[in-house]
């Protein structure tokens, strides 16, 4: 498995102090990457060679690390098309979502869309690749696994379930290189026109009774509510009724 590989990488966040690191997701595609090509793959990053979380990818024993130097607010997309035709690029690995910035996850689907290539969701696992085929495993619900087979060249998101990327070692991490490369810098007026706001918290899912037969689904059905925190509202008007019900769908955290 000596095809041309490149694996995309982004600046990560770490979910509770927001520091930089290395994305989760991203560091798989790397290490799924070197299992691939060795020594032969290619890494490679759009935004600022300064930043000093790229060397915790070149921790990972990289000799190399390419970096599309561009401010922030550009558009990383089409000056990755570039350069991924420009490599002659058989196979792509990316993360499914940045950890950073706008985070839609939607950069596979366009660098895919404009590239003109299939894209698998979920990579687990690439098993062979002979004669521009590849055999891979896309990672399912519940631990399961769908087999696939793809022409090269294409683009594929790391699962969870791809292997588990390798510690960043401090010293491989100060001799790597970052490779700066100058490029055409397009704005990304979607991007820099938006205003950005936490996310809100998903709602509190009701809890769901899960039923395998009938005799079950009557148990549940028929089973006393457990907590005794219940209120029966008789002769009630309309409105005292629905404040009630709103009362205590704020309670639990359907409605906000």
């Amino acid at each position: 498995m000596t095809s041309n590989v490149i694996s995309l990488v982004s600046i990560g966040a770490h979910p509770t102090s927001g520091r930089p690191r290395r994305a989760e997701q991203d560091a798989r595609a790397v290490e799924l990457g070197l299992q691939l090509a060795g020594d032969k793959l290619q890494v490679l990053h759009a935004g600022n060679i300064a930043e000093p979380t790229l060397r915790s990818y070149l921790g990972m024993g990289l000799a190399q690390l390419q970096v599309l130097e561009q401010p922030p607010g550009s558009d990383a997309l089409p000056v990755l098309s570039e350069y991924l035709r420009d490599a002659g690029a058989q196979v792509v690995l990316t993360g499914s979502q940045a950890e950073t910035g706008e985070g839609s996850g939607m950069l596979p689907y366009l660098l895919a869309e404009q590239l003109g290539w299939p894209l698998i969701v979920g990579l687990a696992q690439v098993e062979s690749i002979e004669a521009g085929v590849a055999h891979v495993l896309q990672a399912l619900p519940r631990g399961q696994r769908r087999r696939l087979k793809v022409r090269l060249p294409f683009l594929a998101t790391v699962d969870n379930a791809a292997p588990k990327p390798r510690q960043s070692a401090y010293g491989p991490a100060q001799r790597g290189e970052l490779a700066a490369h100058e490029v055409e810098i397009e704005q990304d007026e979607l991007f820099t026109g938006a205003q950005l706001h936490p996310a809100k918290p998903r709602p509190k899912r009701l809890k769901v009774i899960k039923a395998k037969s009938g005799a079950d689904r009557m148990k549940a059905a028929t089973a006393k509510a457990s907590g005794g925190g219940g209120q029966v509202l008789k002769g009630v008007s309309p409105e005292a009724g629905a404040e009630a019900i709103l009362k205590l769908l704020i309670e639990e955290g359907v409605v906000r």
